[in-house]
């Protein structure tokens, strides 16, 4: 899934080509996404000019000028790309934005668990997905204290707690394994029991992390792509997801993985206590 590096790589690349461009045509192929998409999809949109792009955790906000969003959340596999409109379309093109200058937004979703909406700004705030994300490290900054407060509260791993939204909004499974690599913290050490020291170190890791992803344009496996359709390099980087059984880049130690819920977690043995 997309993570806050891609979406944020995303936000900058079409950053880039579609400010202040007008929406002159809106086709919607596919209105069965995660939330279906409205029927009055389209006429919200169509003859709106693009002012800004925005983003709240694994969310892109494109604000129009009558004032209304749009939200594009890229679900497992989805992808919003800037393109000709004579380049050839996919199976997946679900949305198909038809940009002045010419250009084209397409929204492309294979496993359709990607949602697009449009709203009113008296709706932004009360809208359910926003209304439980907790801090964005890259907007909001990432308060120690606030984080050790939270995690010396929590029975829960260390690792599920940063997976939780409310915690820390925008990290997913790739990054949270990360960061505990960097903080060099077991996954499935129990929240409650680490020391402030190492929450600390969490927290400043953290943003770190994110900002080396985004300036490696995120981290591609497989659907990910950037406004330009371009994979990631950042898995390049990682130094432990998805490197089971590789060696640790700073002791050698072979790279583990365990199986929590339905994701996987890397970790080595020796770096991470």
């Amino acid at each position: 899934m997309p993570e806050l590096p891609e979406v944020e790589t995303v936000r900058r690349v079409l950053c880039r080509r579609v400010l202040d461009r007008r929406i002159e045509q809106v086709e919607v192929l596919e209105r069965r996404l995660r939330m279906p998409v409205a029927l009055d999809f389209a006429s919200r949109l169509e003859g709106r000019t693009i002012r800004e792009l925005r983003r709240r955790a694994k969310y892109l906000i494109a604000c129009l000028d009558d004032d209304c969003v749009w939200i594009v959340h890229l679900g497992m596999s989805g992808k919003l790309i800037a393109v000709p409109p004579d380049r050839p379309r996919e199976r997946h093109d679900h949305l198909v934005l038809r940009l002045a200058g010419p250009l084209e937004l397409r929204f492309h979703d294979p496993r359709r668990f990607g949602l697009a909406v449009v709203l009113a700004p008296n709706e932004l705030a009360a809208w359910p997905p926003f209304r439980s994300l907790g801090p964005d490290p890259l907007v909001d900054g990432l308060d120690p204290e606030d984080l050790w407060h939270r995690v010396h509260a929590s029975g829960r791993s260390i690792k599920d707690l940063l997976m939780d939204q409310g915690v820390v909004a925008g990290l997913g499974n790739i990054y949270v394994n990360e960061v505990l690599a960097r903080a060099g913290v077991r996954p499935a050490a129990r929240a409650c029991r680490l020391p402030r020291a190492t929450v600390e170190r969490i927290a400043s890791e953290i943003p770190l992390l994110l900002q080396e992803a985004v300036r490696w344009c995120g981290t591609t496996f497989s659907d990910y792509r950037d406004g330009d359709d371009r994979a990631g390099e950042f898995q390049r980087h990682l130094r432990v997801y998805g490197r089971t059984g590789e060696p640790c880049r700073s002791c050698g130690t072979a790279i583990r993985r365990s199986a929590r819920g339905n994701r996987g977690t890397f970790y080595c043995p020796r770096c991470q206590k």
